[in-house]
């Protein structure tokens, strides 16, 4: 009985804040890091170390391909849909948010797992 009671506990997703408004954030944060309007350190109280490394590799091949191009740093203009949820595991969430830009739309994917009483992204990718 001892280990138990020193042992990891898992939270349930439902003592855990509503995800909804973290999941627009992050696919509207993640689309305008990529587009280089915001820096990425904004978001890494929100994701874990894996995918702030994936995000800044994205972010540095999005920078070399702007200079190879030419093109400049405009903010986007967005409208985020609403996340498409699936629960997978009590202490998981995977969603879809699909974020229109005017030349065309993407499909955010996020997996939030809980950590430390809050969602943190632990999978981020830009469709």
């Amino acid at each position: 009985m001892r280990d138990n009671y020193f042992g990891t506990r898992v939270p349930s997703r439902f003592g855990l804040p509503d995800p909804s408004t973290l999941l627009l954030n992050l696919a509207r944060c993640v689309v305008e890091v990529l587009a280089g309007v915001r820096g990425l350190d904004q978001l890494s109280r929100w994701v874990t170390d894996d995918v702030y490394r994936h995000l800044l590799k994205r972010v540095v091949l999005a920078s070399r391909a702007r200079q190879v191009t030419g093109g400049t740093v405009r903010r986007p203009q967005l409208t985020v849909g609403e996340p498409r949820i699936t629960y997978p595991r009590e202490d998981a969430i995977e969603a879809v948010v699909v974020v229109h830009q005017r030349s065309r739309s993407r499909a955010v994917a996020i997996r939030l797992e809980s950590f430390e009483g809050r969602w943190r992204a632990s999978a981020i990718n830009v469709l």
